[in-house]
């Protein structure tokens, strides 16, 4: 009598192939959500914006950054759907120059400066908006995630 070799149904085999498949799955979500939802820090000193001709200098210590398309939004729209105590940066990728308010403060700033900034920020669709947190005199961090806004 004689024994037919065959596969077991329980393989050290597979156990390692789906160990390792499940690993390099697990790896691949936490190294996409550490790249993008790492925070990002803005150093006034280093990057400069302008609020009409005089350069920006922050003076609180929280304000909400929101990049938005002139040609697109009505920002007094979106501040309406803004319900936070801290004063607003408005940055306009097409660099208009608009009147301060109370509660809003126009930026603009270099073409190669805003590209920057959308990059380190990963701003895919406008308006966007996130909170900044002072950490030093003039070096903030990004205290929030990303937040497209719906018009």
């Amino acid at each position: 009598m004689g024994f037919k070799k065959g596969r077991r149904l329980f393989s050290l085999n597979y156990l390692f192939a789906s160990f390792f498949g499940a690993l390099m799955i697990a790896s691949a979500y936490a190294y996409f959500n550490y790249k993008f939802a790492e925070f990002k820090f803005i150093d006034f000193d280093k990057w400069v914006f302008y609020e009409k001709k005089d350069i920006f200098k922050p003076k609180d210590e929280n304000y909400v950054v929101i990049i938005f398309s002139s040609r697109k939004d009505n920002l007094k729209k979106i501040v309406k759907k803004v319900k936070n105590r801290y004063k607003i940066l408005a940055i306009d990728i097409y660099q208009k120059r608009f009147k301060n308010s109370k509660k809003v403060i126009y930026l603009t700033s270099g073409i190669n400066r805003l590209i920057a900034l959308i990059q380190r920020f990963n701003i895919y669709v406008v308006p966007s908006l996130f909170i900044i947190k002072r950490v030093k005199k003039n070096k903030y961090k990004q205290d929030s995630m990303i937040e497209t806004i719906k018009n």
